[in-house]
């Protein structure tokens, strides 16, 4: 298990000030390790990064909610995430990793505790897609609980799971704009199929989080910018974004999460859009069931 970077511990305060409500539908609580244990399958061990860090972070840079994104480092055990969506006052709400193991029961108990979708990996380097017959029977059980499903997805990926996508009950997200690669242009295929899926299926979402994954030019990232913009203008009533914190993974420059909003302001330099992203389509989709 290789032990991963630390987030930066210096976040600046954004020039850009968030509106109320504010959320941040992409990050992850890691930990406490002596409360919470690493999953002994994890290929990575991340420093902690528990609850009340997410909670000060989140003060010093202005978001008021947050949807926690249960990563591979605590696998199936959603108990962190549940943890800290239970102290929030009703201001976090949580997606989760379950299994073919999983029951209607235990579902019911992670909607109680504030859970409203389920991620499943498809990313060839770290394992590749589920088995579909297990991710489809989780599919169409949490169908009923008004879920969601994120898909942590290549945008070069998006043709070969073209009859997979259509064939989702459910909203679904596309994490970290479908991980294209900023050096290819916006007119790579990868991310012209990504643009076409936003605006042919109506079920289809995409978060603008993780411009340090497909960013050529490392911090602050602008380059990210115009593919941003591109998902916006596809699809502004079902886009998202989120910081990403603490960051897992990443092999080139760690992000300062208060220039991640100063970023992401101009990625959407409309108001009225920012709002949209930043506060009604989280809202939508994470507390109106």
């Amino acid at each position: 298990m290789k032990t991963i970077k630390a987030p930066d511990y210096n976040p600046v305060k954004p020039t850009y000030v968030l509106p109320p409500n504010a959320c941040d539908a992409h990050c992850h609580i890691f930990g406490p390790e002596a409360e919470f244990p690493f999953a002994a399958t994890s290929t990575y061990k991340p420093a902690d990064a528990p609850k009340a860090m997410l909670r000060s972070l989140h003060a010093h840079i202005g978001i008021t909610r947050a949807v926690l994104v249960q990563a591979s480092c605590h696998g199936t055990d959603n108990r962190a995430m549940l943890d800290a969506i239970a102290d929030s006052n009703d201001t976090y709400r949580g997606v989760a990793m379950v299994d073919g193991t999983v029951t209607d029961e235990e579902l019911r108990e992670l909607h109680a505790g504030g859970v409203r979708g389920v991620r499943f990996n498809f990313v060839r380097h770290l394992g590749g897609a589920p088995d579909l017959d297990t991710f489809f029977g989780i599919v169409n059980r949490i169908k009923d609980l008004g879920w969601h499903v994120v898909l942590h997805l290549d945008s070069a990926d998006i043709l070969t799971y073209s009859s997979l996508l259509d064939a989702i009950p459910v909203p679904f997200i596309i994490d970290h704009m479908g991980r294209a690669k900023v050096a290819d242009g916006v007119e790579q295929a990868p991310f012209q199929s990504l643009l076409a899926l936003m605006r042919n299926n109506p079920r289809a979402w995409v978060k603008i989080s993780g411009s340090e994954r497909i960013s050529a030019a490392g911090a602050p990232f602008r380059d990210a910018i115009p593919f941003a913009a591109q998902l916006i203008a596809a699809a502004p009533d079902r886009v998202l974004w989120g910081t990403d914190f603490p960051h897992p993974n990443i092999t080139g420059d760690m992000p300062n999460d208060g220039e991640l909003v100063n970023l992401f302001a101009e990625m959407c330099p409309d108001e009225a859009l920012r709002h949209q992203i930043l506060v009604d389509n989280p809202d939508r989709l994470y507390w109106r069931s």
